[in-house]
């Protein structure tokens, strides 16, 4: 019992849910997230906290894996060694398809120009569905390497 409650001290039980499905769950070593103060990285026993979670991303280590995540937003919850977050959306790197990324972004970036005369209500609405694309393209660009098969490296000169 002892033994087992020294190991539990030094992980973090971890769920990050949105409200279509739980997206991932399991015992963690750190992780780094965007807050609003900025991003924060929780290591087992750290204080009691509350957060807002903004649009980034949310980056997971367990031993020698780190397991990246795009999110829009949400809620941070942190006490006892057990950490939930209810994000708005929360998509894992290999879900990210870069191409429709940029689609959507473009959507949103022709829906702005055209609607210039809309009140600030819809405006927030497109800006804060502009901040999530772009969040969701930063992760998907900056971990396209995991979603690749082996790279082959070609040679230019074959004759020097």
């Amino acid at each position: 019992m002892m033994r087992e409650r020294l190991i539990h001290d030094f992980m973090i039980s971890f769920k990050i849910a949105t409200p279509e499905r739980v997206v991932y769950e399991d015992e963690i070593d750190q992780i780094t997230l965007p807050t609003k103060l900025g991003e924060i990285t929780i290591l087992p026993n750290h204080i009691p906290l509350v957060s807002f979670l903004v649009p980034g991303e949310v980056l997971i280590k367990k031993g020698n894996d780190e397991i990246p995540l795009a999110v829009s937003g949400g809620f941070i919850e942190f006490a006892e060694n057990k950490l939930t977050i209810l994000a708005d959306t929360a998509e894992r790197v290999e879900e990210l398809e870069e191409v429709k990324i940029e689609e959507a972004k473009k959507k949103v970036e022709e829906l702005m120009v055209k609607k210039q005369d809309i009140d600030e209500v819809a405006f927030a609405g497109l800006a804060a569905q502009m901040e999530r694309e772009l969040a969701r393209l930063k992760v998907a660009r900056k971990y396209r390497h995991l979603k690749k098969g082996p790279q082959i490296r070609v040679e230019e000169d074959w004759e020097s």
